[in-house]
């Protein structure tokens, strides 16, 4: 069981997380639980490190900002154990969580889970920190922000659990984000492969990293809302989001959806290159550095060669990026070659995602043809095996969602 920072805001929500965390034990499941800092405490130790020095130690930032999740951590099981319960926590270098030695952005090798196993054998409920582990020098380490829910599948991974719920301020994986369609349906199931593109694409409900971890590891996630009431059926019974693998989803839904969901995303930006020679290499000399400075590049679109051999080039990458591109690019124009750099941080992207693409035509040109007939002008365009994504106007991003919402039938009840 995993609890974000929201379920772990304050004594009285920790109070109600041991409430559905016993009731788990008393239906008679051995029980480990990831939980995540408070609400907003790890923001206020990163600015407690930056503020100590500008140019911080990761390893020495990674021991302030690990500190968060070890006084949930001993809180709950604290709590737990007022309720009656065997409770204990297991700091990440107590079982341990080894991890490389990528300080503030470690990545899990391996668990050592025998000391882990033996205790919930034992009937004891394991409180474990997401979002931290041990380097190979025995330092503390930092998965990165959002690393509790990875914390949680690499864990559940380790035991082998049937199951690794996931409980945070929603109760479910939608069809799209039911504060701009009110008409969203919260989805039963979901395949590995359609979360990862609704993660990457701006669904906020899962870190990519962990559903990749869970496809890798052929971890049975659930989503479910943390905000129920204590006389709540239990998570069994629950209707939560299952993310499963493909196989297993093709044995529980028949009758599945073309569709699984769409997703918006505004964080993005974009710039466009013009009066590049049309060479060959010509578009290593832009990408090359931006992929060098760990920049990551989305769309590409490279229009047909003008007069005297030239093109322009256009293409995405993250907001937070577009300042950092723009100075690279700017201190490459010689050598590109390019006679002008265009931006536009007012774009959003919007995906249409699901495995029923593989099997069925038509899902592009249906996108295509209501955001035309409702006069959004596509700027950009990517695809996947699962997914179709459009560049547009971030005025319109609302507009988009409810269209392609109606149109591909997810409104129905």
């Amino acid at each position: 069981m995993k609890f974000g920072g929201t379920s772990m805001a304050g004594s009285e929500r920790i109070r109600r997380v041991a409430n559905i965390v016993r009731r788990q034990q008393e239906a008679g499941h051995e029980v480990a639980v990831v939980v995540s800092a408070m609400s907003g405490e790890t923001d206020r130790l990163v600015g407690f490190c930056r503020e100590a020095h500008a140019l911080y130690d990761p390893a020495e930032y990674d021991v302030v900002v690990a500190s968060g999740e070890q006084v949930t951590s001993g809180l709950l099981a604290l709590t737990l154990q007022s309720l009656g319960c065997k409770a204990r926590s297991w700091l990440g270098w107590q079982l341990p969580i080894k991890t490389d030695d990528a300080y503030a952005k470690a990545r899990i090798e391996e668990i050592d889970s025998a000391a882990l196993i033996a205790s919930m054998q034992a009937g004891e409920i394991a409180v474990i920190p997401g979002f931290q582990g041990l380097s190979p020098e025995n330092r503390i380490t930092t998965l990165g922000r959002g690393g509790s829910d990875t914390s949680a599948v690499a864990v559940a991974a380790a035991v082998q659990a049937d199951r690794c719920d996931i409980y945070t301020d929603v109760d479910g994986v939608y069809t799209t984000d039911p504060r701009i369609v009110a008409k969203a349906r919260k989805l039963k199931n979901v395949t590995y492969e359609e979360m990862l593109e609704l993660a990457s694409v701006g669904s906020k409900v899962l870190q990519t990293r962990s559903v990749s971890l869970a496809m890798k590891e052929k971890v049975r996630v659930q989503v479910l809302s943390s905000f129920i009431d204590d006389d709540a059926p239990l998570a069994d019974t629950l209707p939560g989001t299952m993310i499963v693998s493909d196989e297993e989803l093709e044995g529980l839904d028949m009758e599945r959806q073309l569709i699984t969901g769409i997703a918006a995303d505004k964080n993005e930006a974009k710039i466009t290159l013009t009066r590049i020679a049309d060479r060959p290499g010509a578009v290593a000399t832009i990408f090359g550095p931006l992929a060098a400075s760990n920049i990551n590049v989305d769309m590409i679109i490279q229009n047909v060669a003008k007069d005297q051999g030239q093109t322009d080039v256009t293409f995405t990458v993250p907001a937070a990026d577009l300042l950092r591109t723009q100075s690279l690019l700017e201190e490459r124009k010689d050598e590109i070659g390019f006679y002008r750099m265009i931006s536009d941080d007012k774009v959003a992207k919007i995906s249409v995602v699901g495995v029923g693409m593989r099997s069925h035509a038509g899902v592009a040109a249906t996108m295509f043809k209501s955001l035309a007939d409702r006069g959004i002008n596509i700027q950009a365009i990517s695809t996947s095996e699962i997914k179709v994504s459009v560049l547009i106007d971030a005025d319109e991003t609302e507009l988009a969602v409810r269209v392609l919402h109606t149109a591909y039938g997810l409104d129905s009840e």
